[in-house]
């Protein structure tokens, strides 16, 4: 018997018996479906969270200083920028200074978040101005009051998004300047974080409701927000041209430092560099996705034991149509294959409605958790040949159990 006839047999029985065959192929359905929707649904998550991590800079690092173990000399000047920026392979560099000082704008009060650099943060960050424009070499060398600020900030502050013009009133350490607001980007974005909620956590601090704001300013500007008049700082960011040249960067630059600042025998720097937390994290996700279809996948064993249970049942009823089909010529493997064609069926069947239900639960929760949908043609490979399987595996004892029948015994069957 050729596999056609096999496959209308198997088709023809399963019509005859539609609400048992349901019922039966009702856990391959569950089991599959979870199973997919759960990698489905962590290949979307993996992909956003390291794509994430990737629009920050996958040709990222950043140097920075252990503050426990350095001493004011052992930190980053404006020299050691340059140098920096002057090593093979590096393509922007600058200095992250933070300040944190008391604002007043629209005649409220609150504070300010500042982070100090240098014209290349723009390009570090990836970052387009939304309105204005960002600060100039001359502006920074200077250290012109001028800053570009967050725009979740600037709907925060003046209740609107362009506020280039406006003027930001800050006071720290006995210091008091007016910064110009010469441009509008968003941070937030840039860093892949919430603007509203990171604004509104900052606005609330101490229980208390008050104005906030994110502001990026020439890094001398913030230094003298900090009451220094020494520009030092404590973290680099760095990007090169190519993310194989990382590593090495890194270590060029570091070693250029010391030497530099001839402190070999401290261990006070770090390097960090964004593509190892991208390898780690896409395999923490993988161990985990896989960990969690591994513990829906179980339901797929109970599924082939109801596929088993009712071959084995079918069989039975069908004892004396094996008997005649044994009498009129019909081999042992003929016999086997049927019943494994049947089985098999049976369960690819509640495989790919498993498949269309486990997409659609996926695309539900992408939705709902903001996610993308990546489906992947190795997810419906694994969706039939995990049917495919179950069919085998648990329709191999009934099938050969119906081919071994002897013909006589069948035939005495009523």
């Amino acid at each position: 018997m050729n596999i056609k006839e096999n496959i209308r047999i198997a088709i023809f029985s399963i019509k005859t018996n539609l609400m048992r065959s349901l019922l039966t192929m009702l856990g391959i359905i569950i089991g599959v479906a979870s199973v997919i929707a759960v990698i489905t649904v962590g290949n979307g998550g993996r992909d956003y969270i390291v794509g994430m991590i990737r629009d920050m800079g996958n040709s990222a690092i950043s140097l920075t200083v252990n503050t426990r173990t350095a001493d004011d000399e052992d930190y980053f000047t404006n020299q050691d920028i340059e140098a920096v920026k002057k090593l093979d392979g590096v393509q922007y560099a600058s200095m992250q200074s933070m300040t944190m000082c008391q604002v007043t704008a629209n005649e409220e009060n609150g504070f300010l978040m500042g982070v100090g650099c240098n014209t290349d943060m723009q390009m570090i960050m990836k970052s387009p101005c939304l309105y204005g424009r960002f600060f100039t070499e001359e502006e920074y060398v200077n250290g012109k009051y001028v800053g570009v600020i967050d725009v979740g900030s600037a709907m925060q502050v003046f209740g609107r998004k362009n506020v280039v013009g406006e003027y930001l009133h800050c006071t720290a350490n006995d210091i008091s300047i007016s910064i110009k607001i010469i441009g509008v980007i968003d941070i937030m974005a840039s860093m892949n974080l919430d603007t509203e909620e990171m604004m509104n956590n900052m606005s609330s601090m101490g229980g208390m409701q008050m104005m906030s704001c994110m502001m990026l300013m020439p890094a001398p500007v913030a230094s003298m927000l900090n009451g220094s008049s020494v520009n030092r700082y404590d973290t680099i960011n760095i990007t090169a041209v190519d993310e194989s040249m990382l590593d090495g960067i890194g270590t060029a630059a570091i070693n250029y430092i010391r030497s530099i600042h001839d402190n070999y025998e401290k261990d006070c720097y770090t390097v960090t560099n964004m593509a190892t937390y991208i390898d780690l994290l896409d395999t923490v996700i993988n161990v985990f996705t896989v960990f969690i279809a591994a513990v829906s996948a179980i339901s797929l064993v109970v599924g082939g034991i109801g596929v088993m249970n009712i071959m084995l049942v079918s069989i039975t009823e069908r004892t004396r149509e094996i008997g005649i089909r044994k009498a009129l010529g019909a081999k042992t493997g003929t016999i086997l294959f049927q019943f494994l064609t049947e089985s098999v069926i049976l369960c690819l069947i509640g495989g790919i409605i498993g498949l269309l239900l486990g997409v659609a639960g996926a695309a539900l929760v992408s939705y709902i958790m903001d996610v993308p949908l990546a489906v992947k043609p190795s997810t419906v490979a694994l969706a039939v040949g995990f049917s495919s399987a179950i069919g085998i595996i648990f329709g191999v004892y009934p099938a050969r159990r119906a081919a071994k029948l002897p013909p006589i015994e069948a035939l005495r069957r009523d």
